[in-house]
């Protein structure tokens, strides 16, 4: 698969189902972390891959709101964060988030790329998650990424937008919403 497949075929799916989690999976998606971008290659990114119990469990039933809770199918949980003097801070801008998310955006890719789901969520409780992760109250917790196999059998407690997604890539702004050429205009 190259990067315009894995682009395309990205999806936040929420139907699961469990894989077996493997230290060589973990390095992998880590590496694919790990080369990306950073101001003046600070790298300010961290990750707990969480695959273990008593964690894994404690993180789905303590830090995930309700409307996450098809999460609880998840094999690994990562919990993204970072704090912003990791970083450049150049005069208002705080690049600490641009740069992990250029990070989650490839792990992402590679997960992708390997045949899984990791479906980033904002869904949950940042105080749980340091609390359960052992993670300084310092530290902002910015993301938590979801990752499973694709089960193709979509559960009956879903709502009908969890269902509509599963089935159908959700609507996308046209390009001319966003991309400009050469000033913004409205």
């Amino acid at each position: 698969m190259n990067v315009k497949d894995a682009i395309e075929n990205r999806r936040a799916y929420r139907s699961l189902t469990e894989i077996k989690i493997t230290e060589e999976m973990i390095d992998d998606l880590g590496k694919a972390a790990q080369l990306m971008p950073s101001c003046f290659n600070k790298q300010p990114w961290r990750f707990v891959f969480v695959y273990k119990e008593p964690q894994l469990g404690n993180i789905k039933n303590k830090a995930l709101n309700e409307g996450n809770s098809w999460a609880k199918k998840a094999s690994l949980i990562i919990a993204v964060f970072s704090k912003n003097d990791f970083d450049c801070i150049i005069k208002e801008r705080e690049y600490f988030l641009y740069d992990t998310g250029m990070a989650v955006g490839s792990l992402i890719l590679r997960a992708t790329e390997m045949g899984l789901v990791a479906h980033p969520i904002a869904g949950y409780d940042p105080g749980k998650v340091r609390e359960v992760l052992i993670i300084p109250s310092e530290y902002n917790v910015i993301n938590l990424i979801i990752i499973g196999k694709k089960d193709p059998t979509i559960p009956n407690d879903f709502t009908p937008y969890q269902i509509e997604s599963e089935r159908n890539r959700p609507q996308r702004k046209p390009l001319k919403e966003f991309v400009f050429h050469n000033t913004f205009s409205f």
